[in-house]
């Protein structure tokens, strides 16, 4: 399988003739990313992960081009009902012949007075894990986790035990799109430092950079 990583938390997965797309948002390439996909999973809806013309556009250019999503997310797509797929935490379902567990429910908290919004997180084959906007900690053993480096509802010492909770052996970054390469150097330092005391191995990932798993 590979792993190819676009901007801020918008990550393709590719495994022979299939692919599917995570988080195609207003930060990254979704023309590039979304292009001969079979599918799209979308962790929830704020706009750095859905971007609503873009996947628009990739419905339009694509009919066979499939989504799951948190039924918020789908209600937005009234017209694409055919087309979009409800999911909810503690799920198993085959996407495009991928094995896909889903987890989580919840949005991390931004603000007290900021309403908490569902949020979908995604195991697929096993192996990858991504949380969109949330610490959730998966039932299972993973092999790579999409760690959100940086966020408006993070700090760095939840970014560090939510990795090491993981325990995932190998960890790259996404939501990073909002760090200067200065502040990325300095967080980045301390995720390495701190969760390879416990057998991780981080390793940044550019725009564009594939990963053979």
């Amino acid at each position: 399988m590979k792993l190819t990583k676009f901007a801020h938390s918008c990550v393709r997965l590719d495994d022979g003739d299939r692919a599917l797309v995570f988080d195609p948002g207003i930060f990254a390439d979704t023309e590039t990313a979304l292009r001969g996909a079979e599918a799209v999973l979308i962790t929830h809806e704020h706009p750095d992960h859905m971007d609503e013309a873009a996947v628009r556009t990739a419905a339009a250019a694509n009919p066979g081009l499939a989504f799951w999503a948190p039924a918020s997310v789908v209600a937005q797509f009234g017209d694409l009902a055919d087309r979009f797929n409800a999911v909810e935490p503690q799920q198993q379902v085959e996407i495009a012949g991928f094995d896909v567990r889903t987890f989580g429910g919840q949005h991390a908290v931004i603000h007290p007075l900021v309403p908490v919004i569902p949020n979908v997180a995604y195991l697929v084959n096993g192996s990858v894990f991504h949380p969109g906007d949330s610490f959730t900690v998966p039932s299972e053993p993973v092999d790579t986790l999409l760690l959100p480096l940086h966020a408006p509802w993070s700090k760095i010492s939840e970014v560090i035990d939510f990795a090491i909770a993981v325990r995932a052996p190998q960890i790259h970054q996404i939501h990073d799109a909002m760090l200067t390469d200065a502040g990325r150097a300095v967080v980045e330092a301390n995720v390495s430092r701190l969760t390879g005391l416990y057998g991780c191995t981080y390793t940044y990932l550019a725009t564009g950079q594939v990963r053979e798993l």
